[in-house]
C-alpha cells in the first residue's frame, strides 16, 4: 500500500539502494524495472562489482536506483572491495531496498549486521515468490521477517517474471521527496558505455563456461572507434589469473572464444543501436585480484 505522506506533489526525485545477499535477485529486479539490461545477471556469486546507477522515469518524476554487489564475508582483496562498495551504498539515500530470497529462512543475524545503524526508511522486497506454492508458507514468511526489523512496507514480488514489480515502484514513489529529476529523461544509467560493454562480455564468459572458469575473470575494453560507415569495432580483453585457464575461454579451435564474443556482440548492438565488429583475445595478468594497482585500473576500488 503507498504511503498517504507523499501524496499531491508536483514532482518527486530520490536515490533508492538495492542491498541484499549475492544472487537474490537485486540485478534482475533493476532490469525489470528499467526495461532494458543494463546490469549483466548470472547464477555465479557475486556476478556484480560496482555499484550501478539505473534511472527510471514515473509519471510523478524520477527513480534513481543504486545496484550493488552482494553482501558477503569476502575473502580475497577484490570481495572485500565489492562489500565495501555495497555498504557504502546504504547511507546517503532516500530510501532501502532490501531484498532476500523467499525461498530462504528469515536471516536475523544478516539483517542486525546491516541495518543496525540505518535510520533510512527500509522496504523489504521478498524476491523468488513464484517458487512458493502454499500461500500460508508465504504469509509465515513474511510474519518471520517482519519481526527482525521495523520494514516500512513488505513487498512479495518475483523479478523474473515481474510479478509484483509495479506495485513495488509504486510503493517506492510514496517514500521519494520533493524535488526535479536528476538526470535527463532519456538515459537509462549514468555507466559509460565502454564499462556497459565490457560487462556484458563478462556475463557470457560467466554464463558459458559455468563453474570451469574461477571467479576472478574481468574484462577490459582496449578500444572503441566508430567507423565512417557507422560500425563501431570494439577490441577487448579477458583478463585471466592464471595460464591454465586460457584453454577453457579459448575453446578447441578458439570455439568458445567466438561463442562468447557472438553473444556478447549481439547484446552490445541492441544496447548501442547500430552493428559492432567484437575483437576478443585474452590476456593472463596473475593474481591481478590481490594487486590494488589492478584493482584501482579496472574500477573495483
Amino acid at each position: 500500500m503507498v504511503s498517504n505522506h507523499m501524496k499531491n506533489k508536483q514532482s518527486t526525485s530520490g536515490f533508492v539502494s538495492i542491498i541484499g545477499r549475492p544472487n537474490v535477485g537485486k540485478s534482475t529486479l533493476l532490469n525489470r524495472i528499467i526495461g532494458e539490461k543494463i546490469v549483466i545477471t548470472s547464477d555465479k556469486p557475486q556476478t556484480t562489482r560496482n555499484r550501478i546507477q539505473g534511472i527510471h522515469n514515473i509519471p510523478e518524476g524520477q527513480i534513481v536506483f543504486i545496484d550493488t554487489p552482494g553482501i558477503h564475508a569476502g575473502r580475497s582483496r577484490l570481495n572485500r572491495s565489492m562489500v565495501d562498495v555495497a555498504r557504502s551504498a546504504i547511507s546517503g539515500v532516500d530510501l532501502l531496498l532490501l531484498v532476500v530470497d523467499a525461498t530462504g529462512q528469515a536471516d536475523g543475524a544478516f539483517v542486525n549486521d546491516i541495518l543496525k545503524k540505518v535510520t533510512t526508511p527500509v522496504v523489504l522486497v521478498l524476491n523468488k515468490v513464484d517458487l512458493i506454492s502454499d500461500k500460508n508458507l508465504l504469509l509465515e514468511k513474511i510474519a518471520a521477517w517482519s519481526a527482525l526489523f521495523p520494514f516500512r512496507e513488505i513487498v512479495p514480488i518475483s523479478a523474473g517474471s515481474g510479478d509484483g514489480v509495479e506495485h513495488l515502484v509504486s510503493v517506492i514513489t510514496g517514500y521519494l521527496p520533493e524535488g526535479q529529476p536528476m538526470f535527463p529523461d532519456d538515459i537509462l544509467t549514468d555507466m559509460p558505455e565502454k564499462f556497459i560493454v565490457a560487462e556484458m562480455i563478462r556475463e557470457k564468459v560467466f554464463r558459458m563456461t559455468r563453474d570451469e572458469v574461477p571467479y576472478s575473470t574481468a574484462v577490459v575494453v582496449e578500444s572503441f572507434i566508430e567507423r565512417e560507415n557507422g560500425v563501431i569495432a570494439i577490441s577487448a580483453a579477458i583478463m585471466l589469473e592464471r595460464d591454465t585457464q586460457k584453454g577453457i575461454i579459448i575453446g578447441k579451435r578458439g570455439e568458445m572464444l567466438k561463442k562468447i564474443g557472438s553473444q556478447a556482440r549481439q547484446d552490445i548492438e541492441r544496447l548501442l543501436d547500430t552493428r559492432v565488429f567484437l575483437e576478443l583475445f585474452v590476456k593472463v595478468v596473475e593474481n591481478w585480484s590481490e594487486r590494488p594497482s589492478k584493482l584501482r585500473e579496472l574500477g573495483y576500488e
